[in-house]
């Protein structure tokens, strides 16, 4: 199944045709009668998979109440909602609907393949989420931090079919929205000044931008380019959009917004995919800092072992393609129980994040250094000789020794480091298993001969 959709109608006929309906294009379907059968369902409650989205049909009154149940709910605040609406339904119902948290809504009799392509495009949101085996709505437990209690107001680029559709639209726009509106065109939305500020967060474009259905063509070089590939894209429509309409969803336009209906309908429209742009960013950027946090050492700010081993293996592989050598060091800071021992681990701890430090002064931009142990380091030189590899080695002796790290009681920490060299000569093909292990067994050696030096593996001498 494409995934699975609650709807909600009090009317046993209505359930039975929107079943067949969601049926023919591969949805399960959770059919309930009331709110609060709703509500049980939408948290999981129920003995059957959590639905990806809410149908919410009936009397107005009863679907918005239950929409903003859905949205006060941590457990379902972000679960797309369509309200299905009957004929008849004022201006002022349609706000209060996306007022109450509704992502869309249509009034019966509803287009299906417009209905089918705004699910599809609702769904589409949850999806980076869904892949990483999260719910959208538990808030990234564990990776992200608490939202900003105040977010600041967003740009919106407005690009109608000539400047004064575009002026016309913000005049009409600025009274109900608190974000910064902007009216461009092609050339400036797709090749910003670079004085301008940020890209839009969220772009209008005209449906018939320069010929029918330009806005098509508009909205996927937005889609292609960097800058604004994560951008809200809605197409504005003149007139309630039809089936016709619905290829710009399945092309990637986040929402339709009939620009013919009162502004403040529109506002609420481009509120609501705004937030969800919002959303769809700090998931990015909560990932990214998961990400990072998984190969970094959160002491010493150096790479961990998890990314120096595979890194280890690329470096390898593109000596075998360059045919030039590198070298591979292991570290290990010498008597260090006894820094730990004598001023406890506090002291520990800086003695490590100081030696880091001077240690990653003394590299390229290009070198691998990580600590793959309390106190021991890797480093890679990619295109290094023997000779360079050694000058090396000798520096980061130097740098180590050079001064005692001074802790905050003003007590001196005299530190010497002992390094195991090895090196990789592609005409030999050694692994990066048998590299570390040569680099050991120096270290080993280093540490036999009396600490605070250099000992290079017989295959690199």
């Amino acid at each position: 199944m494409a995934g699975t959709i609650l709807f909600v109608d009090p009317v046993a006929t209505n359930r039975i045709v929107m079943k067949v309906r969601l049926g023919s294009a591969h949805y399960a379907t959770l059919q309930v009668a009331s709110g609060d059968e709703a509500m049980g369902a939408a948290r999981g409650e129920a003995k059957a998979p959590r639905p990806d989205l809410a149908i919410l049909a009936g009397p107005a009154d009863g679907a918005l109440a239950l929409c903003a149940r859905l949205r006060a709910d941590p457990l379902t605040r972000t679960l797309p909602v369509i309200i299905l609406a009957d004929a008849g339904m004022t201006p002022a119902d349609r706000r209060a609907a996306l007022a109450a948290g509704a992502d869309d809504l249509f009034q019966r009799p509803v287009d299906d393949r417009l209905l089918l392509a705004r699910i599809r495009s609702l769904l589409r949101g949850r999806e980076p989420a869904e892949a990483l085996g999260l719910h959208a709505e538990a808030d990234l437990r564990g990776l992200a931090e608490a939202a900003p209690a105040f977010e600041g107001a967003g740009l919106i680029g407005l690009i109608g079919a000539r400047v004064e559709t575009g002026l016309a639209w913000k005049r009409a726009l600025q009274p109900h929205v608190r974000d910064r509106l902007l009216v461009l065109d092609r050339d400036a939305a797709l090749s910003p000044d670079p004085g301008s500020g940020s890209d839009p967060d969220l772009f209008l474009v005209d449906m018939d931008y320069h010929g029918p259905h330009g806005g098509l063509s508009l909205l996927t070089e937005l889609r292609a380019r960097t800058d604004t590939r994560h951008a809200a894209l809605c197409l504005a429509t003149d007139g309630p959009p039809d089936s016709e309409a619905a290829m710009a969803l399945d092309l990637g336009a986040a929402a339709l917004i009939d620009m013919t209906a009162p502004a403040a309908e529109a506002a609420l429209r481009l509120a609501t995919e705004l937030a969800r742009k919002r959303r769809a960013d700090q998931l990015r950027l909560s990932v990214a800092d998961g990400l990072r946090a998984a190969v970094i050492d959160p002491l010493t700010g150096l790479h961990n072992r998890r990314h120096a081993l595979p890194e280890l293996a690329r470096i390898a592989r593109r000596a075998g393609e360059s045919g030039r050598s590198f070298g591979v060091l292991i570290l290990d800071l010498d008597r260090f129980k006894a820094v730990n021992d004598s001023w406890g681990h506090a002291a520990g701890d800086q003695v490590l994040a100081e030696v880091a430090r001077r240690l990653r002064a003394e590299l390229r931009a290009q070198d691998l250094i990580a600590r793959i142990g309390g106190e021991e380091f890797l480093i890679a030189l990619p295109d290094a000789s023997a000779t360079t590899a050694r000058a090396v080695a000798d520096r980061l002796l130097a740098a180590a020794r050079a001064r005692p790290v001074t802790l905050p009681g003003g007590t001196d920490v005299p530190v010497t480091l002992s390094i195991g060299l090895a090196m990789g000569l592609p005409a030999d093909g050694p692994t990066p298993d048998e590299l570390l292990a040569r680099a050991d067994r120096a270290l080993m050696a280093a540490k036999a001969e009396g600490r605070d030096q250099v000992w290079t593996d017989r295959s690199a001498a």
